[in-house]
């Protein structure tokens, strides 16, 4: 499948979402200015569509029907519009339709349309990631999202995207971890996270914790989900501590990280929690409760 074609695809979806959630005259005002960015020789169009939308379209939220999700999947695997809002996907339906057939045509004015948006903008923007054509193309661009310190416009490229998980090398995916652990954000919601687990990772976050514990502040429990598969013998030393002098879902998640772990001395220090360690082994404590 070509770009084109996969952008044609795409733009179907969004289209058939918004179509039932507009009125006669929103679903006319969107369809016009569709035509317009169409045939525009510049971003223009583009930016004045982008910007009208919320105005003229609503913020309503996208709400899909299982059916839809369903839908959702077949088209494009791992898309999440959960929590989506109709401009949101009216947005990214106007980005698409800017695509005609020129990779760095498209992406320079995707990156000047961002350089000059507002933040729901960004959003929409980077919301629409695992969508566009090229996508090997738009690191740069989503990267600008992750050094953001507004959880929301961070989010918007880590949470709920396959986008990541499918673009980025382990440098870039290990600060984006990182990064979540720096300005609050959790870590469930990032797609394929157990996958791309590695080495470096682990050893980014323990120097983490250590600086946090060296401040006299706290570390959130996620963090030893990327570790525990990783950790060295002198990592099993801070995970028991934790285990023995941690809160209570600091405790879980310590256990859940030593189980993962394939080193002898995870085994001997989750012996020393044995409810923790048979509630881990039977399935009463996952990650899913730890976010």
């Amino acid at each position: 499948m070509t770009n084109q074609e996969r952008a044609e695809r795409h733009m179907s979806l969004l289209r058939g979402w918004l179509q039932t959630r507009l009125n006669d005259e929103q679903n006319a005002w969107l369809d016009e200015r569709i035509g317009r960015v169409a045939t525009a020789n510049d971003i223009s169009q583009l930016a004045m569509a982008v910007g009208l939308a919320p105005r003229k379209l609503g913020k309503a939220d996208l709400d899909l029907s299982e059916a839809e999700l369903a839908e959702t999947q077949e088209i494009r695997p791992g898309l999440d519009p959960s929590g989506w809002s109709v401009d949101q996907a009216a947005r990214i339906l106007l980005i698409l339709t800017s695509f005609r057939g020129d990779e760095e045509a498209f992406v320079e004015g995707l990156t000047k349309l961002f350089a000059t948006g507002e933040i729901g903008e960004h959003l929409a923007i980077l919301r629409g990631l695992p969508l566009y054509p090229a996508p090997e193309r738009l690191v740069a661009l989503a990267g600008e999202g992750l050094r953001s310190n507004m959880q929301p416009v961070y989010e918007a490229v880590a949470h709920h995207s396959p986008y990541p998980a499918e673009s980025f090398d382990q440098n870039r995916w290990n600060h984006m971890v990182l990064k979540a652990l720096f300005i609050d954000s959790r870590l469930a919601p990032i797609q394929q996270l157990d996958e791309r687990r590695n080495e470096e990772l682990a050893e980014m976050l323990i120097d983490y914790a250590h600086e946090r514990w060296a401040a006299g502040r706290s570390i959130l429990p996620e963090l030893w989900r990327c570790v525990g598969p990783y950790a060295r013998h002198k990592d099993i030393d801070d995970l028991a501590k934790v285990l023995s002098e941690g809160g209570e879902t600091e405790r879980k998640a310590a256990a859940l990280a030593l189980w993962e772990s394939p080193l002898p001395q995870a085994g001997e220090a989750l012996k020393t929690a044995p409810d923790l360690a048979e509630k881990v082994r039977a399935g009463e404590i996952t990650w899913r409760d730890i976010a």
